[in-house]
């Protein structure tokens, strides 16, 4: 039978329609895979290293668990505070792990230029001051008030005081308030650097044993004040404000709650070594125990670090980032 030529044109179009139809429902639109996003690779991850083993201690954790358990490059560059800050703005760093105040440069670099960011407490206790040997304390026990410090200036006099009692320093590059607290509460003493942190305990050390007297800078956290005790000696009570100026200050150093400074940048990238680092948190104790590993025992950083990783799977664990 002859089928009329309108019929054949109107199922030839329906047939079209279907076939379309068809085709399109094979298409199947595109979503995302089930699960979490994928997280993003930790790359190259850089710290400063200060000149005191206590941060060598945080550098050596961080380290090794960036290494070992979020597979980053780490590189470290061993630099002073003073530069730590200029390369952390520069992006040249990526983290400050143990900050001690630098109230003048968070100003400008965290509020003025907004390069860098406060990125959490390290849980650590600061204290800065003058101390002396425990054997001299208990001869002369008016040591520990500094309004007495002048009648004791003979027990300092060193071939290099000039006739003054000699307050000894550490690094040279620390940030020290020593030099005006001389000058300004008028005592009869002059700084003399013993070049490094090591250098300051084995003076402090063989001042114990030796009955010497010695009187000098010195902080905690510090592994060594395990060994020896060394013991404070009370300065005019801080205040704050009291040390804004640094040519007037003439009282105590400020204790601090020590922190952890990050280029803005970075801290924002959602690197997991920059949440690493912001979950970063432990002890006086905890700290004094890896930095003695490394300066007493003599091991390396990662030893060191493994050492105490090993034996606190509780502490470090909640460091990591989330999965």
């Amino acid at each position: 039978m002859r089928i009329p030529a309108w019929i054949r044109a109107t199922s030839l179009v329906g047939s079209a329609v279907l076939a379309l139809t068809a085709c399109t429902a094979d298409i199947q639109p595109r979503v995302a895979a089930p699960g979490p996003p994928a997280a993003i690779e930790c790359g190259t991850l850089t710290l400063a290293v200060n000149p005191w083993v206590g941060y060598e201690a945080n550098v050596a954790v961080i380290s090794y668990l960036a290494k070992n358990q979020l597979n980053c490059t780490v590189v470290e560059k061993d630099l002073s505070e003073e530069e730590s800050w200029k390369l952390l703005a520069a992006g040249e760093i990526d983290a400050i792990l143990e900050n001690w105040g630098h109230d003048d440069l968070k100003k400008q670099y965290i509020d003025d230029e907004r390069v860098a960011v406060e990125h959490g407490l390290t849980g650590n206790k600061g204290i800065i001051g003058w101390y002396v040997p425990p054997w001299l304390a208990e001869r002369y026990p008016g040591i520990t008030d500094w309004r007495k410090l002048n009648d004791y200036t003979f027990l300092f006099r060193t071939p290099r005081s000039g006739g003054r009692g000699e307050l000894l320093g550490g690094d040279p590059t620390y940030v020290t308030n020593d030099k005006a607290l001389i000058r300004n509460l008028k005592l009869n003493y002059t700084v003399t650097f013993t070049g490094s942190e090591d250098k300051l305990i084995e003076a402090f050390r063989t001042a114990e044993e030796e009955r010497r007297a010695v009187i000098g800078y010195f902080y905690a956290p510090q592994w060594f004040l395990s060994e020896v005790d060394l013991v404070h000696i009370r300065l005019p009570e801080y205040t704050p404000g009291c040390d804004a100026d640094p040519a007037k200050v003439a009282c105590d150093y400020q204790p601090y709650d020590l922190d952890k400074i990050a280029n803005r940048e970075f801290a924002e990238s959602g690197s997991p070594a920059a949440d690493l680092i912001k979950n970063f948190q432990w002890t006086n104790a905890d700290q004094n125990t890896v930095a003695r590993y490394i300066r007493q025992d003599k091991m390396s950083r990662d030893e060191a670090a493994k050492k105490w990783l090993d034996a606190n799977p509780d502490v470090w664990r909640s460091w990591l980032p989330a999965t």
